[in-house]
């Protein structure tokens, strides 16, 4: 059964609201036009009550006696090979990473809390796994409907061929944790517990500008005693206290808007599901973001701009930094607006996850986003003299006409 989400019309504007200083507790019951005014259009975030993942088979399957349920998760999982982290191990701005099978991760959690999470023991935290993508045919969680305008993952789930998708599993111990950071793309993302419970610590978008060091590097532990190092950090910790922190309970979903950097620690045993996505809200912040990378690699290696094949070159390396190059994502926009025209012209349905299905309304407003983006690409393009790399015969110009 397929069920339509929609907005009261077309024409509404990105108004991001600076000020932000709470984090308001929503209610599941929010219409999908209340959420997208209130929250996606202004890049405010919110947490839902548990409530909203109370019908997840994983709440009732994961967890047992108000813990994991190893067991199970052992028989369904075990052999699947996931990436495992270690806090307590920094590789540049991230933690060290590698790979375990479930039933060898188990044992050791297991072990971890046994010895009553020892700190003379590894600090492993489960992070960034395609359990989803991996086990398609389990019944695991269902999309709520107000993060079904997922353009990142509607592209990979129409392009099974590039075998990847922005789907997560986190699972860890009491006291595993993930550095400050800001979200891939600068994209949204929404984090569900389905057992345990979480602290976040977060800063509104431009807040990040004065959390760096005197170098310009990003914070990595908000919490290091190495802040106390004045010469390096100066008045940091004066900053510090800008940020805004919510405890996330089990079945809570907290939604985190596009650019706001944040540190979570786990309090407690926890199981978490994750996304990253995009859509008409937030991708010029995503366009402007790309743009301000490119420009940044460009700068770069400006010295060996006589080099063969220079600007592929640039490409290469903002994939490899960002994640995603200008080809990719005008891959990404152009897929997206010719099904939002396939759907406003010839009324063939967008479908979301399988259990959404996207307005009128909501179809045009994508439509205007990403001619708008569009816009500032091909602007960029010519400017960079890279345009010959994105298209062939002006396909750009051609689809925002189709789309005006």
């Amino acid at each position: 059964m397929t069920s339509f989400i929609e907005i009261n019309h077309d024409k509404i504007e990105l108004q991001f609201q600076q000020n932000v200083n709470t984090i308001p507790k929503t209610s599941p019951s929010i219409s999908y036009n209340e959420f997208f005014e209130k929250f996606l259009i202004q890049n405010r975030p919110c947490i839902f009550d548990c409530e909203i993942t109370e019908s997840w088979p994983s709440r009732r399957n994961w967890s047992k006696n108000n813990a994991p349920n190893f067991g199970w998760l052992k028989e369904c999982f075990g052999d699947s090979q996931v990436p495992i982290a270690d806090c307590n191990k920094r590789y540049y701005n991230a933690q060290c990473k590698n790979n375990m099978s479930i039933k060898a991760y188990i044992n050791y959690w297991v072990d971890y809390r046994n010895h009553n999470y020892s700190n003379k023991m590894h600090l492993l935290y489960l992070k960034d796994w395609h359990c989803i993508k991996s086990n398609s045919n389990l019944q695991i969680y269902n999309v709520p409907q107000y993060f079904a305008s997922d353009w990142l993952n509607e592209y990979y789930i129409g392009h099974p061929n590039l075998n990847d998708d922005y789907m997560f599993v986190y699972m860890g111990p009491k006291g595993s944790w993930t550095p400050f950071h800001v979200d891939v793309f600068t994209s949204y993302s929404w984090s569900a517990n389905v057992i345990g419970k979480k602290r976040w610590l977060l800063f509104p978008p431009g807040q990040e500008n004065y959390l760096c060091d005197k170098n310009g590097d990003l914070l990595y532990d908000i919490t290091s005693e190495d802040l106390n190092n004045k010469p390096k950090y100066d008045d940091m910790n004066n900053e510090l206290s800008n940020g805004i922190e919510i405890i996330q309970d089990t079945g809570q979903i907290i939604f985190v808007p596009s650019g706001w950097h944040h540190q979570v620690w786990n309090l407690e045993d926890t199981i978490s599901i994750n996304h990253n996505w995009i859509n008409g809200c937030n991708i010029l912040n995503v366009w402007k973001s790309l743009h301000k990378e490119l420009t940044a690699v460009m700068h770069e290696i400006e010295d060996c701009k006589d080099m063969d094949d220079w600007a592929m070159h640039c490409q290469t390396m903002l994939k490899a930094t960002f994640g995603m190059n200008y080809i990719q994502f005008y891959e990404l926009i152009s897929f997206i607006a010719e099904k939002r025209i396939n759907s406003v012209i010839n009324n063939v349905t967008v479908r979301s996850f399988d259990e959404w299905c996207l307005g009128n309304n909501h179809c045009l407003f994508d439509l205007r986003q990403i001619r708008i983006v569009l816009k500032n690409l091909i602007g960029d393009a010519k400017e960079k003299k890279i345009d010959t790399l994105l298209w062939k015969k002006n396909e750009a110009v051609q689809l925002i006409d189709r789309i005006i």
